[in-house]
């Protein structure tokens, strides 16, 4: 049973003793947050059982995506994995700044990120390029702004 309070509504902490990372260690809870943020469509603070129905779905499709990328079956993905996952999502993007999303999301220092930071990776990465897009507007990959709006454009994501 997830609503372990029967309250109704399943809180961030309740996800998070639900899921599993295949890692033994709790799932992210920035994870969680962005998961929950995403289905909790009257700012509850969790989601009820309809809604839930949704996230279940959502985690069972990232999970799906995670084993096509993960090709050793380690439970992790590694630089090269990684590389090859956001390569088939349409990001080209230099060896340099795939080495920088290993350290960010990699919680256990391994080199490699679990399913759940995958996850967060993934969906920061789209949120951080929505962004951008919204001042890319000759699509050229360049932006230019002022402080106050690079600010917006952080604060509309954090």
């Amino acid at each position: 049973r997830v609503d372990k309070d029967r309250s109704g509504v399943i809180s961030d902490v309740e996800l998070q003793q639900a899921l599993s990372n295949g890692t033994w260690t709790p799932f992210n809870p920035a994870t969680v947050r962005s998961i929950l943020g995403m289905f909790d469509r009257e700012n509850k603070g969790g989601v009820n059982f309809n809604e839930f129905t949704g996230v279940w779905q959502y985690i069972s499709d990232w999970q799906n995506v995670f084993r096509t990328y993960d090709r050793d079956n380690s439970g992790l993905i590694d630089r090269n994995e990684l590389k090859q996952a956001l390569t088939g999502f349409g990001y080209r993007l230099s060896d340099q700044f795939y080495d920088t999303l290993i350290r960010k999301f990699d919680r256990q220092g391994r080199g490699q990120v679990a399913f759940d930071d995958f996850i967060q990776c993934c969906v920061v990465l789209q949120r951080l390029t929505d962004v951008f897009r919204r001042y890319d507007t000759d699509q050229d990959g360049w932006i230019q702004v002022s402080y106050e709006q690079y600010l917006c454009m952080v604060f509309s994501i954090v």
